[in-house]
């Protein structure tokens, strides 16, 4: 398990916060406002409770200017890194990848 592994993923609420919300000294009701969604829906991701939708993905890009896939892109990241720590060892375990020479022809077309 490398290093990345071992410490908590971040979560998207936390670079929400952290990289946009702070600096900019927007609140988390600022935000809600300006977005037009419920402020605990906010709250709920700032502190890792909700993970950010397409549609909260979509606000948030065109809020801040950066793309709606940056925000899903963020949270796809942590989901894998979370279930991964739950479930990759016994993946490791019950699933017997196919030879590569099988499966080079398709990945070819």
């Amino acid at each position: 398990m490398d290093k990345n592994e071992i410490l908590s993923p971040i979560t998207p609420g936390e670079v929400l916060y952290d990289d946009f919300m702070k600096p900019l000294g927007i609140s988390i009701n600022q935000l809600a406002r300006d977005i037009v969604v419920p402020p605990n829906r906010i709250s709920a991701i700032v502190n890792g409770k909700r993970g950010i939708t397409a549609d909260t993905a979509l606000r948030l890009q065109r809020y801040f200017s950066v793309d709606a896939q940056f925000w899903l892109n963020l949270q796809a990241e942590y989901d894998l890194r979370i279930i991964k720590r739950k479930i990759w060892s016994d993946i490791e375990k019950r699933i017997i990848p196919i030879k590569r020479a099988d499966i080079d022809p398709i990945l070819a077309t």
